[in-house]
């Protein structure tokens, strides 16, 4: 994979755009758009501070947010116009959201509702403990 750009959103978040575009045959690609973005796990996004840990516990200090789309069979003269598509529809359709002020303490806490409604999915959390919060 390939770092193609960072970029500081408007909650100074870091996106990171990755291109995992891979030949499949002489003349096809697989275009593959990946996006990262790391997210801090802070106490300002949980009323209780057990939360807090819960989600500390199985995710460490940051979480990812990761999101890939991707298109097979890409003649490959086409595979920068697809990749640069694939870019331009995540910006026009899910940037706005991800960059705004409240969606890191949104993506911490459906993290926490995760663990909590598939506690068996965090074997870094017992079941008891994922359930009773």
């Amino acid at each position: 994979m390939n770092l193609v750009e960072e970029i500081t959103l408007s909650n100074n978040l870091i996106m990171q755009v990755w291109d995992g575009s891979r030949a499949i045959a002489s003349d096809t690609t697989k275009v593959e758009l990946r996006i990262v973005i790391d997210i801090a796990v802070r106490k300002e996004y949980f009323n209780d501070p057990e939360h807090l840990q819960q989600v500390a516990a199985v995710f460490g200090p940051e979480i990812s947010y990761e999101y890939t789309k991707e298109r097979t069979f890409v003649d490959t003269t086409n595979r920068e116009m697809v990749f640069n598509e694939l870019l331009e529809d995540f910006r026009k359709d899910s940037l706005p959201y991800i960059s705004r002020t409240d969606f890191p303490a949104r993506f911490a806490m459906s993290k926490l509702r995760d663990i909590r409604q598939h506690p068996y999915r965090y074997h870094d959390i017992p079941e008891k403990q994922a359930s009773e919060r």
